[in-house]
């Protein structure tokens, strides 16, 4: 005879299956929940902006908006990206322009916050050289090529000078050779 448990226990494995299914989906929701606001509120006007703008916390060569560290004791993004981020977002909620923005950070950080440099002064050379260079070298190239075609003439050839009785001598000879 199989002699069942009492409804008690039942009662209890049921509710323990129940906190460990509240306790799996919150561990699943932890990541969202602890989530910093900063990133919860910010706009795509101010993503865009923080991808304008280097993080300037020296350990990284990325955007504001894209810092991530990894490894160690910390990851995601730095102090200084949060805070360039919360700046950005501010100046977006007060409608200023991404000029103006922009132009803050430059004062505060200097020219070389902006991921791309402004295209006047020495930074135009950063625009023009990849477009200039290439054509200098096949106008160079062209040039070259044409210059050694036209040396490329045949040359007559030398030695040591022929009389001219020789030259008529072996004219008269070869011309019997021909007659016969």
């Amino acid at each position: 005879m199989i002699r069942r448990r009492p409804t008690k226990f039942r009662s209890l494995r049921g509710k323990s299956l129940l906190v460990a299914f509240a306790a799996l989906l919150l561990a699943m929701q932890a990541p969202f929940m602890f989530t910093s606001p900063l990133y919860a509120q910010q706009t795509e006007r101010g993503k865009e902006l923080g991808r304008r703008v280097k993080c300037m916390c020296g350990g990284c060569e990325d955007s504001a908006t894209g810092c991530n560290h990894t490894g160690g004791s910390f990851s995601g993004p730095c102090d200084t990206a949060k805070g360039m981020q919360k700046e950005i977002n501010e100046r977006v909620n007060r409608s200023e322009s991404d000029d103006l923005t922009l132009q803050a950070f430059v004062q505060e950080y200097g020219p070389t916050v902006l991921i791309v440099p402004p295209a006047k002064g020495f930074n135009l050379a950063a625009w023009v050289t990849p477009v200039v260079m290439p054509i200098l070298a096949l106008i160079l190239v062209w040039f070259l090529v044409r210059r050694w075609r036209n040396r490329a003439t045949l040359a007559t050839a030398s030695g040591p000078g022929v009389s001219s009785e020789f030259l008529s001598r072996a004219r008269r000879e070869a011309g019997k050779e021909y007659d016969e």
